[in-house]
């Protein structure tokens, strides 16, 4: 249930938030809602195999998410947009853990025994959330850490490039994965030759950030695969 409703969360909030939903939830509660109502539908649906009855702690977190994400519709604190993110997830991370140990699935005072057991017993789970994070909710990081660091300045969001370097980085985790280093440049330089001739003045900077560290990330994830 732990890894399940984590899960949930990244494809509801990431792999199901696509650009027009994403900027539509920024301007409008019904878009919010819209969001809540896609965020309801996979969190229950990742209750199923583990605790169908669960229903008041996935509707905790379910009113929470829209909760939170309507908040700041309204409450707009003058902060860095990294920051911002970093914040927002924290609360839906909060608010997913607070229901967890509410109906009995985390206890505070195990932890360390819980983990070691997730990690024993949940290991295709666990592959499939690292795969998972590896999509989207990487590209929105990679995204504001490349606009944060290099013009300081909120991210743009839009093209079609997210795709393939998702792609890039599924097969970049799972060559690593199987100790195939060798192929990491393989799937790197094709997109490097093809972009750069079309490149803005101005944006070498911002694709060269994203992509080195999507390239790290992906190593890093492919890594970490070789130890669960």
């Amino acid at each position: 249930m732990i890894i399940s409703m984590f899960l949930a969360h990244l494809i509801g909030d990431y792999i199901l938030q696509w650009d027009r939903l994403a900027a539509w939830k920024g301007r409008e509660l019904k878009g919010v809602l819209a969001h809540g109502v896609i965020v309801t539908l996979v969190t229950f649906l990742f209750i199923l195999p583990f605790e169908p009855l669960w229903i008041e702690g996935a509707l905790f977190i379910c009113t929470a998410h829209i909760l939170i994400d309507a908040s700041q519709l309204y409450i707009k604190p003058p902060i860095a947009p990294l920051l911002r993110f970093g914040l927002d997830q924290l609360a839906h991370f909060t608010v997913i853990i607070i229901a967890l140990v509410w109906g009995g699935y985390v206890e505070v005072g195990n932890l360390t025994g819980q983990l070691t057991a997730v990690l024993q017993n949940d290991r295709i789970w666990i592959i499939l959330l690292i795969y998972a994070f590896i999509t989207m909710p990487v590209w929105v990081i990679i995204k504001f850490l490349a606009y944060g660091l290099v013009k300081g300045a909120p991210p743009d969001f839009g093209g079609t490039n997210k795709y393939v370097g998702i792609m890039e980085r599924l097969l970049i985790a799972t060559f690593v994965a199987m100790g195939q280093f060798l192929l990491v440049p393989l799937v790197t330089l094709p997109r490097l030759v093809v972009e750069w001739p079309s490149l803005k003045k101005g944006e070498t900077a911002v694709y060269l950030t994203e992509l080195l560290a999507s390239i790290y990330m992906a190593v890093i994830i492919g890594l970490l695969l070789t130890i669960i």
